[in-house]
């Protein structure tokens, strides 16, 4: 896998292999020509490809685990999820990087509360936009002038650009403990390239027969339109020899204080057979609970927004034999947090999201423990 082309047919025996461009699966490739050729094992590509793989080796000696946070569906909320387990794990005192690779609909920054800051050069690399002290983060959108301005790039220049982050991106001389990286949507160039890349850059783990990946997170919502897509990323995983750490149900449920409603009456026609605009009227239900049932108030309110397709997220999980971490409700306060870059669990201790988010980082955290001792020497 780590010498195929992120082009390459499936079944690809690698450009230097002696059946290179030779063999049944190199029909229809765009690389067959190059690949019989000799284009790739000539003393040349073999000097670059070794190369960069020593590059991809020292820039990654000392980020102890990489985290992928993977979807094949978009919207489901990656962005969200690896933005709030980077915050959440820096303020329990880990290292943590958080790259971006969503290049054309970059969303971290934002949510990361770090929009319109720029990278700097210099000697040692890149040096990332910092959240906060644990907290470095490396995003295309830093790059751009303008921040709404389009990137149209094929796949051969998104590909370039993953690898200098990789190569180029200075960590700092403690390097890091979690390297988490939010993908953008589906199965393509972007997720083929930084897998092997990872291979390249941790070759103990491709020598144990798994990814240089040290896991990956995986993202749906509850609905089958979501997990349909989302199966593809599990299969992708299993083909790439990725390990999952395991499926976060997303957007489970709306859950939030009976306070915190907003109550309306339903506009009615006039004598026009126009509808009025809906009536608020929150101030007056709430005036009348707290008269008559002021402990209703207090309680929390739940209803599924996503209803949930035969066994759910759980049942898929089970079917792929993969950890299920859990599900993580829709709370008003988690999109306040990322709208204005703030840490979640800290910001909004008491709402409704906290505690599940917090478990799927005690379980993470559990999966990929860090060395305490090697923790201490980079301290």
């Amino acid at each position: 896998m780590s010498e195929a082309p992120s082009n390459a047919n499936e079944g690809c025996v690698g450009p230097t292999s002696a059946n290179a461009g030779k063999s049944s699966a190199c029909a229809g490739c765009p690389n067959q020509a190059a690949c019989s050729s000799g284009t790739f094992s000539s003393p040349t590509a073999l000097a670059a490809r070794e190369k960069e793989r020593s590059e991809l080796q020292c820039a990654l000696s000392n980020v102890s685990h990489v985290v992928l946070v993977l979807s094949g569906k978009g919207g489901v909320g990656k962005s969200t999820v690896s933005t709030q387990i980077s915050q959440t794990l820096s303020s329990r005192g880990y290292s943590v990087g958080l790259l971006d690779l969503d290049i054309c609909g970059p969303s971290v920054p934002r949510m990361a509360g770090v929009l319109q800051r720029t990278v700097h050069q210099s000697q040692s690399g890149w040096e990332p936009v910092y959240a906060n002290p644990n907290l470095g983060i490396m995003s295309i959108s830093f790059l751009l002038e303008e921040s709404d301005a389009a990137v149209v790039w094929r796949g051969p220049r998104k590909n370039g650009l993953i690898k200098q982050f990789l190569v180029e991106t200075d960590w700092g001389v403690g390097g890091l403990d979690y390297l988490i990286v939010d993908t953008p949507p589906g199965t393509s160039d972007e997720h083929i390239s930084i897998v092997q890349y990872l291979n390249d850059a941790r070759p103990m783990l491709s020598a144990e027969g798994t990814s240089g990946a040290s896991g990956a997170i995986v993202v749906t919502t509850p609905e089958e339109v979501s997990m349909a897509d989302v199966r593809k990323e599990l299969n992708f995983c299993k083909k790439t020899k990725v390990p999952v750490l395991g499926v976060v149900e997303n957007m489970s449920g709306l859950q939030m204080r009976l306070a915190d409603l907003r109550f309306i009456k339903d506009g009615s026609a006039n004598d026009s057979n126009e509808i009025s605009e809906s009536e608020d009227c929150t101030e007056q239900v709430l005036s009348i609970l707290n008269e008559k049932c002021p402990e209703v108030l207090s309680m929390m309110v739940t209803t599924d927004v996503f209803p949930s397709s035969g066994l759910g997220p759980k049942g898929m999980a089970s079917q792929y034999n993969v950890p299920y971490l859990g599900k993580l409700p829709l709370d008003p306060n988690l999109l306040k947090a990322c709208e204005k870059g703030e840490a979640f669990v800290e910001k909004y201790s008491s709402s409704p999201a906290v505690k599940p988010l917090n478990d799927i980082v005690d379980k993470l955290i559990l999966a990929l423990p860090v060395d305490e001792e090697e923790d201490n020497m980079q301290e």
